[in-house]
This record gives structure tokens, sequence and C-alpha cells, in this order.
């Protein structure tokens, strides 16, 4: 059974989660024991735990009197969760349209506090890639997705970023002076794209662009990277109006929704 013990520092409420997903992701009902063969909790802690979530209604006992399978309240979750799929598939679509573009991984990002966080990506089909997954951080200012967002968000929630983020470096060409990333981000304006060449990691470029709603708001950003040995950033930018339209389609699934 895949291995998914809370990491060192873990918040004791996320121990219900991964309860729930390791019970959600058998094939068969599981005894708490066998539960805890993946989470390596101690034995009066699973035995607690797995007895509380019996008790609220998302574990329920199996006939055999030992195991365990999703209870009624789990099962409206994963229901809820697979309505909610449905949202997914148009968004996926362009993102896989532009896959296919391209031919280059594809991520839409969403700005948290000074980080990027993925929320949705298509993978190259080549061998040579960065492997980062759905729910990644990145930090804004070395990369193209956060240098999107800061060209794009009000100028007062940029100044505060100027102000205070830290501005690691990454590489030898990760831009960390806050005059260059000011300077940087005025050109992205003026532009309506951003680049990247090897600020976040060494040999990959990227191109990002904003997504915004129909009252011009930034809602989140679009961009692909790829290895400079494959794909320089010359050759890169010529896919600008793919990325753009992928984008302003993007946004009008935001606002079918709102």
């Amino acid at each position: 059974m895949q291995d998914r013990s809370p990491a060192p520092g873990t918040a004791p409420s996320l121990r219900n989660l991964l309860i729930l997903e390791v019970i959600s992701c058998a094939e068969r009902p599981l005894t708490a024991t066998e539960i805890n063969d993946a989470l390596k909790l101690p034995k009066p802690t699973i035995h607690r735990l797995v007895n509380s979530l019996e008790e609220d209604g998302y574990l329920t006992r199996h006939f055999d009197g030992r195991s365990y399978l999703p209870g009624p309240r789990l099962r409206e979750m994963m229901l809820g969760v697979m309505r909610a799929s449905y949202h997914l598939a148009p968004q996926r679509a362009v993102l896989r349209g532009l896959n296919a573009s391209i031919g280059e991984t594809c991520n839409l990002s969403i700005p948290d506090g000074d980080e990027m966080v993925y929320a949705d990506r298509i993978e190259t089909h080549w061998p040579l890639r960065v492997d980062l997954q759905i729910g990644s951080r990145v930090p804004m200012h070395a990369t193209s997705a956060g240098k999107a967002a800061l060209a794009f968000v009000p100028e007062t929630v940029l100044e505060k970023y100027l102000r205070k983020a830290e501005l690691r470096s990454y590489t030898p060409f990760t831009i960390c002076d806050r005059d260059a990333l000011r300077e940087e981000i005025e050109k992205i304006r003026t532009l309506g794209y951003s680049t990247e060449s090897e600020e976040f990691v060494s040999g990959m470029i990227a191109i990002g662009v904003p997504i915004k709603d129909r009252t011009g708001k930034l809602c989140a950003t679009l961009s692909f990277h790829a290895p400079r040995q494959r794909l320089d950033l010359e050759e890169g930018l010529k896919h600008l109006p793919a990325l753009q339209k992928a984008a302003g389609n993007l946004g009008e699934l935001i606002d079918a929704l709102s």
C-alpha cells in the first residue's frame, strides 16, 4: 500500500483526511490496521480516529465487523467532487488544446500570497520535463506565471509585495533586486506577457499571460515552459498568439460561472 504517512509537523487535523484518502483509494474494505499500514500512526491513535469517523458517518463498518468502507457522508462528498469535476472539463479542454498546439507543459496558476499555486496543468509528452505537480507552489519573482500576475494586480498589492517579499536567488539569472523587478513588471504591463529564461530552473524557458474576467480583474495566469535545448525563448514567443487565445477562452469560462 502506498505510504501516506504524515510529514513531520503535519497538523493533527489532517490525519482524518489522510484516513479518508486511504479508504477512498482502496479497492476493498480495510481494517484499522491496514489503514495504518500507510499512515504509520500510533495504534491507539488510529483506532480512536477511525471510531470517531465512523460515529460521524464518514466511515461505515463492513458486515465482517472488522473493516471499513466509505460512510454516507464521505460518499456524498465523493459525489460532490464528481459533480464539481464536470466544471473542470471545459478548462481541461482549453489546456489540452494549448498543449497539443505547443507540445510543451501548460500551466494554469493562481496567486496565493507571494507564491503561485499550480491549479491545473497538462504535461508535455517529452521525457525531458520539469516535474511540478498540481498544487505545487513556485515563487512569483522567478517565474513567468508569477511575473505575469504581479504585472496585473492592483498597484497597492504590487507595492506591498515589493516591500516585503523575499527575493530569493534560484539561479544566477533570478531577479533579486527590487528596482530591477519593478522595471521588469513595467515592461510586462506594456507587452501584455511575461518571459522567463533560466530564472527559476537552469536550462528552462517559460512564457506567461494573465487570465482576466470581463471587468479586467486578474483571476489567474496561463503559461508554458520548456527546456532551452528543445525550445529557445525566441521560438517560444511564436506560440504567444495561441497562449493569449487560450487565456481569453479561460477568461470567458470564468465569466460564464460568475
